[in-house]
């Protein structure tokens, strides 16, 4: 069961971003003697996915005290593209962020992954790129399925049909007016969404003039287009929603919805400016809940907070697994190393990550191209920059900075992209059947484990099973405008490789050591080399021939050669899309899962994990919407 045994819904109005952004409230606190002597709940991260949790909870229960504790403050959080940036320059007044380089990985060219994650109240919410797109229904059906019968069996499911309501609980979306959705032939059904919550989304007040030119070569390559793309079904050509306030066009995030627009309650209390540096069983995880342990970040002090209920934790994919590590829960072997006293063996904290990421196919135009407006009328043209700032501070907002990063995509699967699909998905079973291969992929610390190679033979033979669904996609490409030099980008939606999160040893408080391994396993390679051919294929329809697309790269040369395409794709891709889940994965433990289907870390009593980290597989969306709903779904 969840938290809450009925729906309860904010009702808090709509309020000024900016404004809302600054407002002081008495539940924020900044010294420990702020605080309560004691909670029924201690949240672990103001972030998507904790700040729901939070909401939900001390709106359900106005006689059970709430902390969440949060390493960031309160900021305004302008959008991915808000006035006066030109199109998709740097914001010059970001939110506070995590940046993190991986290790260098060595099959793919000792390429280093570049990750950011919001560290301020809203979390990644608060800084990501506003795409707020659903995993299809088969993406959430595959973490049923890899749970197998142990997770079959149980009432509560994550598969499409145990999720999908809390998507539609978890967002207002606002539909366009109807000139707009004319203008821009908008399609969208009113079923996929139904809530009521302060976080809104919303389609976009304007396109870039050339966004058709790809949308109509798409279809020349036989591409279909969806009418709805969050209501599961989602192979296709889609309109995305953007993560913004239909009047204001600004940023909407969990700080705001979940935070700001709900407080302040007498029960709800917010600590900044804090970390939590581990969860503590005095008498043994049997015996809970923990004490959490707190660490100033102004003057360093410790101090430990006593839970009458419950511990959440919910610091993202980098933060929640240090964090149990740091409290002995974890891979035994790597506690030992790093000194720490072991509470719970459970391998696959840390483990199991994944992310997106892929390389562009990119071109040039030899013909005239003459569209208006384009992203270059925003730095050539004063006038129209001018016009575009009025518009966006008009009521309601419109004009090129309601665009966010962009609202439409195409998702394809692997049937659909490749003639080779069969051979690709046999060479994943054949690793997954083969004694000993799949833990030959798998990172050297956990190879010997038999559950994580338990796992990931589960995951690997559920992929394959979902790879072979035509309206499986495994491929998305995002695009807003196709201006030369143009490109398209390849994502890589469910990576067979498989990474780890670990504390550094030297300092445990300081910030992890990720080891991507992108590419360990070879099958992704294939995948990849796939994607690139399809996208390629897009140069030689009609629409783009007729403006003279002319390949920048890779080339037909290196596209026709397996082993310069794929070095092509080893040291040219990006590494991470800032999609990174699966740390602390809902699975059973034999299976070397970290939480059971009702998000308790197993053996630990009071404690759970709510964030992107639950997630066994990576889902085939961009993943901010899946956080709000994994915060909904734990709550009731």
């Amino acid at each position: 069961m969840g938290f809450l045994s009925a729906a309860i819904l904010s009702a808090a109005a709509l309020a000024s971003l900016a404004a809302a952004a600054s407002i002081p409230h008495s539940n924020v606190k900044r010294q420990v003697s702020q605080l309560r002597s004691k909670y029924d709940f201690v949240i672990v991260g103001a972030g998507t996915s904790g700040l729901t949790v939070a909401d939900r909870l001390s709106a359900a229960f106005p006689n059970k005290t709430v902390l969440v504790i949060e390493y960031g403050d309160i900021h305004f959080a302008p959008g991915v593209f808000d006035p006066p940036t030109n199109w998709m320059e740097a914001i010059p007044n970001p939110v506070p962020s995590w940046s993190f380089f991986s290790l260098p990985n060595p099959d793919m060219g000792n390429q280093t992954a570049f990750v950011m994650a919001g560290q301020v109240v809203g979390g990644s919410s608060a800084s990501n790129g506003q795409f707020f797109d659903r995993g299809s229904r088969f993406d959430y059906d595959a973490w049923l399925d890899v749970g197998g019968l142990e997770f079959a069996g149980k009432s509560i499911k994550w598969n499409w049909n145990g999720i999908f309501p809390y998507f539609k609980k978890s967002v207002t979306f606002t539909e366009p007016p109807p000139a707009v959705a004319q203008q821009y032939n908008y399609t969208w059904d009113v079923s996929a969404y139904g809530g009521t919550t302060p976080i809104y989304s919303t389609f976009a007040a304007f396109q870039w003039a050339d966004q058709p030119v790809l949308k109509k070569a798409w279809k020349e390559m036989g591409i279909n287009s969806q009418g709805e793309c969050a209501g599961g079904d989602k192979e296709g050509i889609c309109w995305v929603p953007a993560s913004q306030d239909p009047l204001t066009g600004r940023r909407s995030h969990a700080g705001l919805g979940h935070h700001a627009d709900v407080v302040p309650r007498s029960n709800y209390d917010l600590l900044v400016k804090h970390q939590v540096v581990r969860v503590a069983y005095p008498k043994g995880p049997k015996y809970g809940p923990p004490l959490v342990e707190v660490r100033s970040l102004v003057d360093n002090h410790l101090f430990n907070v006593t839970v009458k209920g419950e511990v959440v934790i919910s610091a993202g994919a980098f933060h929640t697994p240090t964090v149990l590590q740091r409290s002995g829960i974890g891979p035994a072997s790597f506690l030992a190393s790093a000194g720490i006293p072991l509470v719970l063996d459970l391998p696959g904290v840390g483990s199991n990550l994944q992310d997106h990421g892929g390389p562009s196919v990119t071109w040039n135009y030899s013909q005239p191209y003459s569209f208006y407006p384009l992203p270059a009328d925003l730095a050539n043209n004063a006038t129209f920059k001018s016009e575009a700032i009025a518009a966006f501070d008009d009521t309601p907002s419109h004009g090129p900075y309601t665009i966010a990063m962009g609202n439409s995509a195409i998702y394809v699967s692997l049937p659909h992209m490749t003639p080779n699909s069969q051979a690709i998905i046999n060479r994943i079973r054949q690793i997954a059947t083969t004694p000993g291969a799949a833990a030959s992929y798998l990172p050297p610390d956990i190879r010997s484990s038999p559950v994580m190679v338990a796992g990931y033979i589960a995951q690997l033979l559920t992929l394959a099973n979902a790879f072979s669904n035509p309206a499986f996609p495994s491929l998305e490409t995002p695009w807003a405008t196709s201006v030369a030099p143009a490109s398209a980008v390849s994502f890589l939606l469910h990576p067979l490789s498989r990474g780890t999160v670990r504390l550094n040893l030297t300092d445990h408080v300081a910030q992890p050591v990720l080891d991507y391994r992108a590419g360990s396993n070879p099958v992704d390679i294939d995948i990849q080399l796939a994607q690139v051919r399809f996208l390629r294929r897009l140069l030689a329809t009609p629409t783009m021939q007729g403006y003279g697309a002319s390949e920048i790269a890779p080339g037909a040369d290196v596209a026709a050669d397996d082993a310069l395409l794929a070095e092509y794709v080893r040291r040219q891709s990006i590494l991470s899309f800032q999609h990174p889940c699966c740390t602390a994965a809902m699975l059973p433990k034999g299976r070397g899962g970290v939480v059971g289907v009702d998000l308790k870390v197993h053996g630990a009593a009071g404690l759970r994990v709510a964030d992107l980290s639950i997630a066994p597989l990576l889902v085939g969306s961009h993943t901010s919407s899946t956080a709000y709903a994994i915060g909904e779904k734990v709550s009731f």
